[in-house]
């Protein structure tokens, strides 16, 4: 680890530290407010004897959010992951209470903190933020690789909202030689689409010895040298090449947290499915459940369950086509429960027939499955996990993300899976529920301009 990621990672370590400060300050503000200023030694006593406690939840709850990695979010996505994460801290906080005798801490407390709370560490967290992207500045970018997907790279740059990094450089042509001459006055390398080996291999040595940042577009390759085992044999050491499959040790550990946690947001939803149900079955004829073919783990069909939202006979008029945002086959209810996900619910009963999992790919038809292996050869890796509610690509993509786009971040998820990586993508889909632009549809993909030459004014293009 280089010196300058263990000073970032301490870095944060210390912001962190302090944002929980914040949270226990907020808390006898809340104190305060409540009892108006004469607050009983009881109640308070209260709060020194789990202060740590709530330090350890604080910490757990931000990293499974990923409230203070800052350099891919926006001020709103901040205040997002602040109020979640004040909200899971207060029922941390009641789970205290409720744990013993000894924890007394007042409900409304509790509540003033959610406010409170919210209100002062999403002021610490935004000065934070401030001072992390003003003290790291903008990342000048030299984008180098074959012209379509290097001046596509240009466009993704630019649709970007935090501006963290600003493309300046763009080599068409002669890469090694555009990456010598123009490397000083960039930040970042970032090589995309196919260069020849030995020039590829020379540009890695440059870099590397300049110690120069270098970003790498997902490809085939890359992806299969993502978390590689190291093994030694006598003298000769050697690099073992994971599979884009989960450990079986892992496997049986996610099948079982998916079988309690499916099992228990079943019980805690049901109220919310029985009047969903009698809503549909109110608002339009047909039935209450929608049932269609997917492809799942081994590419074995399944019948996906949802909650109805569009007409009974939308398939048979229109084949199978991706919604739009402005469908007309969508009923009134159904525009309701699909803005807040409560379609997808019944998926719940998929993962405990063992046909899908809490988090993976996201099962698509069979027919899309097939043109979509007529288009890249390795899609079926993603059919060696179980197909899940959520997942990588839906908390970091969004809806009108290109199917090879959505494959790389189906391989990736499959390489660095954990139980942790799974907590973390279902904390971070809570998020995900209230942004528009990660469930717009087709037709509704940003307004952005349709060609790198819109930005050319800010670019130095190097084709010689």
């Amino acid at each position: 680890m280089s010196q300058r990621k263990e000073w970032n990672n301490l870095l944060r370590v210390v912001v962190v530290l302090i944002g929980a400060g914040v949270s226990l300050l907020s808390i006898i503000l809340a104190f305060y407010l409540k009892f108006m200023g004469d607050v009983p030694a009881r109640n308070f006593a209260a709060f020194e004897s789990s202060y740590l406690w709530i330090v350890l939840g604080f910490m757990v709850i931000h990293f499974l959010f990923g409230t203070y990695i800052f350099y891919n979010k926006t001020y709103l996505d901040l205040f997002y992951f602040t109020l979640l994460g004040q909200f899971f801290l207060s029922l941390f906080m009641m789970a205290l209470t409720y744990a013993g005798s000894w924890l007394t801490f007042p409900r409304s407390v509790i509540l003033l903190n959610l406010f409170t709370g919210t209100l002062l560490l999403y002021a610490y967290n935004a000065f934070a933020y401030f001072l992390y992207h003003h003290l790291s500045g903008q990342k000048r970018i030299l984008i180098v690789g074959e012209s379509d997907k290097a001046l596509q790279a240009v466009v993704n740059f630019e649709r970007m909202t935090n501006r963290r990094h600003q493309v300046t450089h763009v080599a068409l042509s002669n890469y090694y030689q555009n990456v010598v001459a123009y490397s000083a006055e960039v930040d970042i390398v970032y090589l995309t689409g196919f260069i020849e080996e030995e020039e590829r291999l020379k540009i890695y040595d440059y870099l590397m010895r300049h110690n120069k940042k270098l970003f790498l577009s997902p490809n085939f390759a890359n992806l299969m040298m993502v978390n590689p085992n190291i093994m030694s044999f006598e003298d000769e050491s050697l690099i073992e090449v994971s599979t884009f499959a989960i450990p079986f040790e892992q496997a049986i550990l996610k099948r079982a947290f998916d079988i309690l946690v499916s099992l228990g947001m079943l019980v805690i939803l049901s109220p919310v499915m029985l009047v969903t149900a009698i809503a549909i079955k109110l608002d339009s004829p047909g039935t209450i459940f929608y049932r269609q073919e997917r492809i799942t783990k081994d590419q074995k069909v399944f019948k996906i369950l949802k909650f109805r939202s569009m007409s009974q006979t939308a398939e048979a008029l229109s084949g199978p086509v991706l919604a739009s945002s402005n469908d007309q086959r969508i009923t009134r209810v159904g525009r309701i429960i699909r803005a807040i996900r409560v379609d997808e619910l019944p998926q719940l009963i998929n993962v405990l027939k063992g046909e899908m999992s809490l988090v993976g790919p996201r099962p698509e038809r069979p027919f899309f499955v097939n043109q979509f292996q007529a288009k890249n050869a390795y899609y079926n890796l993603r059919h060696h996990v179980r197909a899940g509610i959520t997942g990588y690509a839906q908390v970091y993509g969004k809806y009108t993300t290109d199917f090879n786009s959505k494959l790389n971040f189906d391989l990736l998820y499959i390489k660095n899976y954990s139980l942790a990586f799974d907590f973390k993508l279902l904390f971070q889909t809570i998020k995900i529920l209230f942004d528009k632009v990660s469930s717009r549809g087709v037709d509704e993909e940003e307004t952005v301009a349709s060609s790198w030459r819109d930005y050319q004014d800010k670019l130095t293009i190097l084709m010689d």
